[in-house]
């Protein structure tokens, strides 16, 4: 690797799992569970695409994205507002940038992601290769039968997070009656 570029890492302790936050230059480029899925494929493809390695360091991105991450978890925040570099296929980059676009409390399926796109049903490997969890929301993706289904951080986080803003949304939705 080269060892001039460097992405800046830090761990942040979430309510439903510890997190790796990540910046590169002034972006946030990762936002990954400690315990993952598929452990190493996130990191091999960052590092390997940005053509530097993980070095645990502070950056005002990664103090930024842990604030924000903080107001979520306090359901203080609907939406984040932090710079994303998106580290992939173009394809994949498209499915992300899809992926901002289901608001807060609510979900799609993977059947339904594809139709939007007008792409086959291809997104879920695009969806699994998402290395910015939470900010990119892919736990909002289920599946056609509205079942839970693949998420890098396991079921149970993808749980926690889907109930709590369901939870959320319908206290903002009680409270404006």
């Amino acid at each position: 690797m080269n060892t001039e570029h460097v992405i800046l890492t830090q761990h942040y302790p979430s309510p439903c799992g510890d997190l790796i936050l990540g910046s590169y230059e002034d972006r946030l480029c990762l936002c990954n569970w400690v315990i993952e899925k598929h452990q190493g494929r996130v990191d091999k493809r960052l590092q390997n695409l940005l053509n530097a390695d993980y070095k645990e360091g502070k950056s005002d991105i990664i103090q930024e994205a842990a604030r924000q991450l903080d107001e979520y978890f306090k359901r203080e925040r609907t939406t984040f507002d932090i710079p994303i570099l998106f580290t992939g296929t173009d394809f994949q980059k498209k499915v992300w940038h899809k992926l901002l676009e289901i608001p807060y409390g609510q979900t799609l399926s993977y059947g339904e992601m594809a139709k939007r796109l007008d792409i086959p049903n291809a997104v879920a490997n695009a969806n699994g290769a998402n290395a910015i969890s939470i900010f990119v929301p892919c736990h909002r993706v289920i599946g056609s039968d509205r079942s839970l289904t693949g998420y890098g951080g396991g079921l149970t986080a993808k749980k926690y997070l889907l109930e709590m803003e369901s939870i959320a949304t319908a206290g903002i939705f009680a409270s404006s009656l």
